[in-house]
């Protein structure tokens, strides 16, 4: 199984939009521990969505793999962040 199959990403640069590749993802607001409460986002048939909790536009590039972001900064990555 995988250990996290729904991408993360935040906006700890305070971009004004970050691109996805993934129309299903959580979005964590800035990194631990000035997080918000990690929360589900859907697209479902739309292009974009904005965080309920901290405003960030998050709009699709279908020309993105899945669990990627513009600006690539924007993943988070759980393991890496405790690693280091």
């Amino acid at each position: 199984m995988a250990d996290k199959a729904v991408p993360h990403f935040h906006n700890d640069p305070g971009v004004a939009v970050i691109h996805v590749g993934s129309k299903e993802f959580m979005c964590i607001g800035a990194k631990p521990p000035f997080d918000h409460p990690h929360i589900f986002l859907d697209m479902g048939t739309d292009d974009e969505t904005i965080c309920q909790y901290c405003s960030t536009l998050f709009r699709y590039r279908p020309n993105l793999a899945a669990g990627t972001a513009d600006p690539a900064i924007c993943v988070w990555d759980n393991q890496a962040s405790a690693a280091a």
